[in-house]
């Protein structure tokens, strides 16, 4: 399986989910076959630019929680990905997010102590203030899926530390702010 970084559907902008692909060589682009799950039927996508793809970056299956092995070395402006499905049923896809700073702290660099709290704050920019897919608050110490079947699931998160995989990320940023 390889990832397939979307860009088609405005609320999936930022994420990338399993993907079944196949290389056209007269096109020199790919096609994207989604397995079913839920009651969504096979979804194909013709047309896939090498741009789009990247290989699985971590060996979880994507119906199984991704093991968090991060949590206490995350500090603001950290690039992150954390695993989002809509339900149970769905697997997990992958999204781009920083971390960001508590309520209470002003961001000033030298007085920040947000890297040491329990909480551990999701920032999702590519979406405008006030967005309930804006923030995720999550626990640095206890962190597991958390969610509902309204907002969908948030699972295990992935600190970023290639300057190439952020790289890939900021070229599918949106020219707009997503409501």
């Amino acid at each position: 399986m390889f990832f397939f970084l979307q860009h088609g559907h405005v609320g999936f902008m930022m994420s990338c989910y399993d993907a079944e692909l196949s290389y056209d060589f007269r096109t020199d682009t790919f096609r994207a076959r989604y397995p079913p799950h839920g009651r969504r039927t096979v979804v194909l996508e013709d047309g896939v630019h090498w741009d789009r793809i990247r290989a699985a970056p971590v060996e979880t299956l994507a119906h199984d929680l991704h093991a968090s092995d991060c949590l206490h070395q995350l500090r603001p402006g950290d690039n992150i990905e954390i695993q989002w499905r809509r339900n149970k049923e769905f697997p997990y896809g992958w999204w781009y997010g920083v971390v960001g700073h508590l309520e209470s702290c002003d961001g000033n660099e030298h007085f920040c102590r947000c890297h040491l709290s329990d909480t551990v704050v999701l920032e999702f920019n590519q979406y405008t203030p006030g967005s309930r897919w804006r923030q995720s608050l999550v626990n640095r110490k206890d962190h597991r899926e958390e969610g509902n079947e309204g907002d969908g699931f948030y699972g295990g998160i992935r600190k970023l530390q290639n300057k190439d995989e952020i790289s890939k990320w900021k070229q599918l940023w949106p020219t707009d702010i997503l409501e």
